[in-house]
């Protein structure tokens, strides 16, 4: 059987100290027809020598000033050949048999141009953090920003060209951009499977830039209104979709540590689209204890962290045998 070529993209800037780590997580897949460039945006930590190391095993690579992630994700799939697409970052890596994972799936649905799974979050420093583990999503809840993880999320590339590749114009959601663009022009899908693992720590955007993803998800609720393809179903369910967007907002400054101002979106939210924050009500719950009592709140976190891992032990030893066999002690 003829197997389809994955075609993978990392972009990656300052990167160094996690670089070859998902580097080697796509070499090392056991799959005979992958296709595979890194795009670095002149990077001058060590990057180039980490990809320098791997060269001959990569597709292609280069190293200059570009216009952000998304450029350097559209310049890295421009130069690609394969049937399948994903993109991963410098700081997150796939987990072992993903891409056989990928094309059975893909080979099974001929009707779905995008597939995404589950993911692992963990720390900077390789700890265990949360699964994240999502459900059977359609274009509807693309639009009330049911957020999918991009690391796990593959698609074939007819769709990334009908959908006209990134937008520019966004460095937050630029990735939920294209998802939203592909659901309204075909199908997508979940499977249900454990496929990469992403890093959350001080410096990442998801971080650092909290602030920055709600702006952007009232950004693409305006190109939502306008769109000639979402037009209509924005139009039945805007209050949703406001909600949604709010609570993405909420959520995010929590994250990152604005408690008063994320509680203020979630009753935004809670006004347009209440059940989506009643779903979430323990973290509102905690964020409102995180604005009146700090240091109870970073207490209570603490306790709930420590008991969510001891559930998810067979997790930690997948995560823990990931990186083991990523590590340089393999060469």
């Amino acid at each position: 059987m003829i197997r389809p070529t994955i075609s993978i993209v990392t972009p990656s800037f300052q990167q160094s100290a996690y670089l070859e780590t998902a580097i080697r997580s796509v070499l090392y897949q056991d799959y005979p027809a992958s296709e595979y460039y890194v795009i670095d945006g002149a990077s001058s930590d060590g990057s180039v020598e980490i990809i320098r190391k791997y060269e001959n095993r990569l597709s292609g690579w280069i190293s200059e000033k570009d216009r952000g992630q998304a450029d350097a994700i559209n310049n890295g799939f421009s130069r690609c050949s394969g049937d399948i697409f994903g993109w991963i970052n410098s700081d997150d890596f796939y987990l072992s048999n993903t891409f056989s994972a990928v094309a059975d799936f893909f080979a099974s649905h001929p009707d779905t141009d995008l597939v995404y799974g589950d993911v692992l979050s963990l720390d900077g420093g390789g700890k265990l953090l949360n699964v994240m583990s999502f459900a059977d999503y359609d274009m509807n809840d693309l639009m009330t920003f049911r957020i999918i993880s991009q690391p796990a999320v593959f698609f074939r590339r007819t769709a990334w060209e009908k959908a006209g590749g990134l937008d520019l114009d966004y460095h937050y959601l630029l990735d939920h951009h294209l998802w939203l663009r592909i659901a309204s022009r075909g199908k997508i899908a979940y499977a249900h499977s454990l496929w990469s693992a992403a890093r959350f720590y001080a410096e990442a955007k998801n971080r650092a830039h909290a602030a920055d993803f709600g702006r952007e998800a009232l950004r693409l609720v305006e190109w939502m209104e306008n769109d000639p393809l979402l037009r209509q179903t924005y139009q039945r369910n805007q209050r949703r979709i406001r909600g949604g967007a709010a609570w993405l907002d909420a959520n995010y400054l929590s994250n990152g540590g604005m408690a008063w101002k994320a509680v203020s979106r979630y009753w935004n939210a809670f006004c347009s689209y209440p059940e989506r924050v009643l779903e979430d009500r323990r973290r509102l719950a905690l964020t409102l204890l995180m604005a009146v009592a700090p240091k109870k709140a970073a207490a209570i976190f603490e306790k709930k962290s420590i008991n969510r891992l001891a559930k998810m032990k067979s997790f930690q030893k997948i995560l823990e045998d990931e990186l083991i066999r990523l590590s340089l002690s393999r060469d």
